[in-house]
């Protein structure tokens, strides 16, 4: 195996591409299909597939799973699909880093236990994070689930950040955060913005604008697609 490629920061490339974030705007619907096209391709990996968002998308994600030919039924009942709103993260309605991290090792252990590769995870962070929307937690958050990350390389995974739902200032923390961006199921670009938390200020989202590189992406993504 060729030895794997490592930018300034020592993130390996095979990590980069393990956590990853998904910003799109419009329609809570927009993100389906390339969502739906990666859970499909992590099944033939043998990944264990978890999906967690409100009930309306989790309706919407089987929708799109039995449209796009996945036995929904077959593979949520021997669970390598699981859809999930709950919100046992939550103490006292704010999210709490320590048990989502937990919940993660949980999911994790209990799909290498039942004899998959691993467990591919997305889910949207503006439900994650529950109803009083304290995102005070988001880049502890973020940076514990990096380092989660590299230190199990069976878990990989998408945050989900909604454009129209979310401050500006979580939407830049939650971009500069993340190795790599999702375009779609086939591909994945290195943020070039990323800041990995030892070199994280209170300046760095202060001047900071995603909007040219996110064009740049999405232009870009449109192109392949075409």
């Amino acid at each position: 195996m060729a030895a794997p490629f490592i930018d300034a920061c020592g993130v390996t490339s095979f990590h980069m591409h393990r956590h990853q974030c998904f910003i799109y705007e419009g329609a809570p619907s927009r993100n389906l299909p390339a969502v739906v096209s990666t859970i499909k391709q992590k099944l033939r990996e043998n990944q264990r597939c978890l999906y967690f968002d409100s009930p309306p998308m989790v309706a919407g994600m089987r929708s799109y799973l039995a449209a796009a030919g996945v036995d929904v039924a077959g593979e949520v009942g021997k669970k390598s699909i699981l859809l999930s709103s709950a919100q046992s993260h939550l103490v006292a309605g704010q999210f709490d880093v320590e048990t989502m991290i937990a919940t993660l090792k949980g999911a994790l252990d209990q799909a290498l236990g039942d004899g998959y590769d691993g467990l591919w995870a997305t889910g949207d962070m503006t439900w994650e994070f529950g109803p009083k929307q304290d995102f005070s937690k988001l880049l502890e958050y973020e940076w514990r689930l990096e380092e989660f990350m590299r230190e199990h390389p069976a878990l990989a995974g998408i945050c989900i950040y909604h454009a129209d739902t979310l401050p500006r200032e979580v939407m830049l923390q939650g971009f500069m955060s993340h190795p790599s961006i999702f375009i779609n199921e086939t591909l994945s670009r290195i943020n070039p913005d990323y800041v990995p938390r030892e070199l994280f200020t209170k300046e760095s989202t202060r001047n900071a604008d995603m909007k040219p590189s996110l064009d740049a992406l999405y232009r870009f993504g449109q192109a392949s697609s075409s």
